[in-house]
Order: structure tokens, then C-alpha cells, then sequence
């Protein structure tokens, strides 16, 4: 089983705690996306090579045939392996993705997290996505954005916590990627119904992410479920423990007994 972090071009060591809720009873393997070292920090960054990328580490490992779990921009990436390694993937569970259905609900996202910050934090947080978006943008203009966004993924933002100290951002492997989800996602949406692999969805009800990202995007996919886990925002293995776990093993049960 393969773990694909969020992002995009964020570092993975964000899931750790993720890892370790899942690590018992499952073969794990996670990897550094390409745009931060120890990867390679070389493009492109676009969707088609995250996919190929993800065979690549499989390869690497002698997997011919895995499963997936993925977190947010890895979950919404999850559904693109879903049409381009079909034949390898044996299932797959995507954590509060971004959808595949029209804008993936990227826009209500958006419009929510600066709703949740205090009025006095979002002129700031709007200045710095759109410097962290243009050209002249740097990689510490989005590292300051998600620190001063970071509790709004939360269900509550007044006990939200802050973002770890660890988490690093390539500003082009961001950029790119994010370019590549936009124009690939209407050959994605068209391409829902085709995926064969049995596929879960597990969504924070209080997720800044629309639940309906998970939901309209499942309604496309044949045999395709979801959980909703009351109580917990984005990083749902922070406030409802053990519900990610429970998803996955449900989704495994119900590949292993079909």
C-alpha cells in the first residue's frame, strides 16, 4: 500500500501520525512527491508524471499489483492513478481529496478557510495567496499562508494547531502542479465512470473541503463509497483517531471478500 501526501509539493512528514494509525497489519510504503529533496526537485510537475511517478516507486519496490491512500491533493491524485495504472491499483481510499467533478469544490475551499479566519487575518492571508500564485511569488509567501491558515483545516479553528515547523513548500513544484490538476480535471471527470478500482472516499464533515467533493465525485465512480466522520476537519486522524483506519478496513474487507 502506497501513501500519497498533500500538497501539492508539500513535504510528507505531515502524515506521520497518519502512518502510524494505519502502519499496523498493512504494508507500507511513502514517498517524497518530485520538487523537494530527497526527491528530485526537477519538473515537470504535472499530473501525468505524479501518476508515472507512483509506478515508479511500486517498480522500485517490486509491487506489481498495490493499493492507494491519499490526502487531499493525494487524494484527489489517487482518482487520476485510478485511470492511468488501473491495472495495478487493487484499491484505493482518498482523505478529504479534492473532487473530480467540475472545480473539485475548490472554490467553496477557498471562500471557506478565509471565512473561518479571524476578519483581522484574511486581508493578509488573500495578499499572500495571491503573491504565492503570481510570478513574482516565493516559496516563504505560501509557507506563510499555510501558517496563517493552518487552524482553519480544523473543524474548530480556536483549537486548531499550529502548522508544524517541519513542513517545507517548492513554490514551482506548487505552481505547476496546481496548473496541471486545472486543465487535466475535465478529462478526469469523464473518465470517472471507466475506473474498475474499488474505491472509498473518507471525508472530515466539518472539512473546509465541501463533503460534496467526496460525494458527487463517489456518485461517478461504480461501487464507489463514502464516510463522513463527524467532528473532524481536513486532517481527520487528528481529531476523530482511528477513523481513517476504520474506513481502510473496511474498504480492504470489502475487496478481499469480492
Amino acid at each position: 500500500m502506497i501513501v500519497l501526501h498533500g500538497g501539492p509539493a508539500l513535504s510528507y512528514n505531515y502524515l506521520d501520525e497518519l502512518i502510524d494509525e494505519l502502519v499496523d497489519g498493512y504494508r507500507l510504503a511513502w514517498y517524497q512527491q518530485r520538487s523537494l529533496e530527497p526527491s528530485t526537485t526537477a519538473g515537470p510537475f504535472t499530473v501525468a508524471q505524479h501518476v508515472a511517478d507512483i509506478a515508479s516507486v511500486a517498480d522500485s519496490l517490486g509491487w506489481d499489483e498495490f493499493a492507494l491512500v491519499g490526502h487531499s491533493w493525494g487524494g484527489h491524485l489517487t482518482l487520476h492513478a485510478g485511470l492511468g495504472l488501473a491495472s495495478r491499483i487493487s484499491a484505493a481510499l482518498a482523505v478529504d481529496p479534492l473532487g473530480g467533478v467540475d472545480d473539485g469544490g475548490g472554490a467553496e475551499f477557498g471562500e471557506t478557510m478565509f471565512q473561518r479566519l479571524p476578519e483581522s487575518d484574511r486581508a493578509r492571508a488573500r495578499e499572500l495567496e495571491e503573491r504565492g500564485d503570481s510570478p513574482d511569488g516565493t516559496a516563504q509567501d505560501v509557507l506563510d499562508y499555510l501558517r496563517l491558515v493552518w487552524p482553519a483545516y480544523y473543524a474548530d479553528y480556536r483549537r486548531g494547531p499550529s502548522m508544524p515547523s517541519s513542513v517545507q513548500v517548492s513554490l514551482s513544484g506548487f505552481q505547476g502542479t496546481w496548473s496541471s490538476i486545472i486543465d487535466s480535471l475535465p478529462a478526469l471527470t469523464a473518465g470517472l465512470p471507466t475506473i474498475a478500482t474499488p474505491f472509498g472516499f473518507v471525508h472530515g464533515e466539518a472539512s473546509p473541503i465541501p463533503v460534496s467533493a467526496s460525494t458527487r465525485t463517489a456518485e461517478r465512480i461504480p461501487g464507489a463509497t463514502v464516510d463522513v466522520i463527524p467532528g473532524a476537519g481536513h486532517f481527520i486522524w487528528y481529531e476523530r483517531p482511528g477513523a481513517v483506519r476504520d474506513s481502510l478496513d473496511r474498504l480492504v474487507r470489502r475487496t478481499t471478500s469480492g
